[in-house]
């Protein structure tokens, strides 16, 4: 049993906390003099009827002998445990080394459903660089929840209804000049920038677009196979994008999915007196908790997407039965999440507060916005293919003799890309830049692979080593001597890795990738430190055996983390 696991026994024991509560509020502090596990007392001071200072130092009094653990202290509220260094050691090298691609694993989330809706491209739009944030925040989570022994549901809400297929009909009758299924998706981009470049000179071109997309709605055969091949386009184009960024997904019922479902939503808000005409529209006023009122349907009897989101919520809810129901899309859609949400509260759903929205930043041009209308965009097929060309040429210069650098080139040129977005918190408003997001220098993609890159080098030169660490009292005698390992460069390695497990369960509270991407980092930064003050092979076999051991730790966790984030860990670079 490690030292974090008799500490949480007895915490629980002291607290009447569960085991699981108390991992939760388990962390580790940023300060080395502060311990190496840290418990807040705080939430138990309205219980208590006690200051969380004078509860940490009532359960610093009562805590029992602990295997591992020097010391306990209360400080200004805190309980802080202090490990034996040796035991420290011992217990997290051994957890990484006997758990492998599992460390930092859990069944936290005992087979739960989480929904995570994300990336939600356009049909017959392009797959540009404003959908990456999305994509790969959500690829990351899906991943974190499912690590965290969550079932998870991978759904790719696609953009495929409303009048804009109108206008993409229109246009490729207009002035289509082969099958459907012979365009590129660039090439469907074309045809819809020049639909709105000719409706500004003739305003009718919108009501043939409106009547096509009437046509749709009503399940006209020339419109819906039209519609058909303009998806089949799209997704064809998507799914090789998707492969590059090793991303998949469960379900990718998109907006066209809810077109019958939708119906019993709007019977039911009218038979509750939740929603009202106006004007001939349908709308639920939300004036009361300070929103605008949220259209349900226009005028002309047509839906808009909030009341197919409606419908989906529903039907994800029979379906899947979540837990929690995530959807990973851009901050300036918070208002159109407030209205969903709320919605579903007045409508009775018990698991409305298990909707989140998991926001994030907008991605935009240094010269400009994102828009597909004028034409101005970037396709994120080129921005990949650019980050791929760049690491192939900084592979030439720096291992010219490396064998398959098209292969290294291409988990390199990717890696740099979803590092960029998942290694800082969500909510911020970034203009895309070439230079930076192709910098292979600093907390990049690339350095962390490059880590691991050398873990493995490192560990080549040695292949037969065995690292069994026995853990606890009267075991065998340790194959490996952890005492070797009682210095600050090695004991800030172990330190990181412990305080990984840790990390992941945090980024899935808070959803948020970038505290995994943060925790690798740390593993890095304090392995390469180490990596330069400290001789791995070649020291007496003691020492060596237990420096190869704190080696393929290192590049277990970074693998790990590296997983969970999208990137491919390389053994080569």
């Amino acid at each position: 049993m490690s030292t974090k696991v008799e500490i949480t026994k007895a915490l629980a024991s002291l607290t009447e906390l569960s085991a699981e509560t108390i991992e939760t509020l388990l962390e580790t502090p940023k300060n080395a003099d502060q311990g190496d596990l840290s418990f807040p007392c705080f939430r138990l001071a309205k219980d208590w009827r006690k200051a969380p200072a004078a509860i940490a130092a009532e359960l610093a009094d009562k805590l029992p002998e602990i295997v591992g653990l020097a010391r306990a202290e209360a400080v200004s509220g805190y309980l802080n445990f202090f490990f034996g260094k040796a035991d420290f050691a011992a217990v997290t090298l051994a957890r990484v080394l006997s758990e492998g691609e599992r460390y930092g694993a859990s069944e936290l989330g005992g087979g739960k459903t989480v929904c995570v809706e994300f990336s939600s491209i356009n049909i017959a739009k392009p797959f540009h660089i404003g959908h990456l944030p999305s994509t790969a925040i959500g690829a990351a989570l899906n991943r974190i929840y499912d690590f965290l022994g969550y079932r998870t549901v991978a759904i790719n809400h696609l953009g495929d209804w409303g009048t804009q297929f109108g206008k993409m009909i229109v246009a490729y009758r207009l002035w289509g000049q082969k099958p459907v299924l012979d365009y590129t998706v660039r090439e469907l981009v074309a045809l819809y920038v020049r639909y709105h470049d000719e409706a500004e000179k003739d305003p009718a071109l919108d009501d043939q677009a409106r009547e096509w997309f009437c046509r749709m709605e009503q399940g006209d055969a020339e419109a819906m196979a039209l519609w058909s091949d303009f998806a089949e386009v799209s997704l064809t184009e998507a799914k090789l994008i998707y492969d590059r960024l090793g991303v998949a997904f469960d379900s990718y019922a998109g907006e066209s999915f809810y077109e019958d479902k939708m119906q019993p939503i709007i019977d039911e808000l009218r038979e509750k007196k939740i929603s009202k005409e106006d004007d001939g529209a349908v709308i639920v006023d939300l004036t009361p908790w300070d929103m605008p009122p949220a259209l349900i349907v226009k005028r002309d009897g047509s839906t808009i997407y909030l009341t197919r989101d409606l419908a989906a919520a529903d039907y994800r809810k029979a379906m899947y039965d979540f837990v929690r129901s995530l959807y990973v899309v851009a901050y300036q859609q918070d208002l159109h999440f407030r209205q969903l949400f709320k919605i579903l509260e007045l409508l009775g759903r018990s698991w409305a507060d298990d909707c989140v929205h998991v926001n994030f930043g907008m991605v935009s041009m240094e010269e400009g916005t994102l828009s597909t209308r004028s034409g101005n965009v970037v396709y994120l097929s080129d921005v990949l293919n650019a980050a791929v060309t760049k690491a192939r040429e900084i592979i030439g210069e720096k291992s010219p003799d490396l064998e398959g650098k098209d292969a290294v080139a291409e988990v390199i040129g990717v890696g740099a890309l979803l590092w960029s977005v998942l290694y800082h918190g969500r909510i911020k408003d970034t203009a895309f830049s070439w230079a930076k997001a192709l910098s292979f220098e600093g907390e990049t993609g690339p350095y962390v692979q490059y880590t691991h890159a050398r873990c493995c080098s490192v560990l080549r030169k040695i292949p037969d080593s065995r690292f069994q660490i026995p853990v606890g009292r009267g075991l065998a005698p340790a194959e490996i001597d952890v005492s070797v390992l009682d210095e600050p460069y090695s004991l800030a390695v172990i330190k990181a890795i412990a305080a990984f497990p840790q990390a992941i369960e945090a980024a899935a509270e808070k959803n948020e990738p970038y505290l995994v991407a943060r925790a690798v980092m740390a593993v890095c930064t304090a392995f390469n430190k180490f990596y330069y003050e400290r001789r791995i092979v070649g020291e007496e076999p003691a020492t060596q055996n237990a420096r190869l051991a704190l080696t393929e730790a290192t590049r277990q966790t970074i693998a790990n983390g590296l997983k969970l984030l999208g990137l491919v860990a390389p053994t080569r670079m």
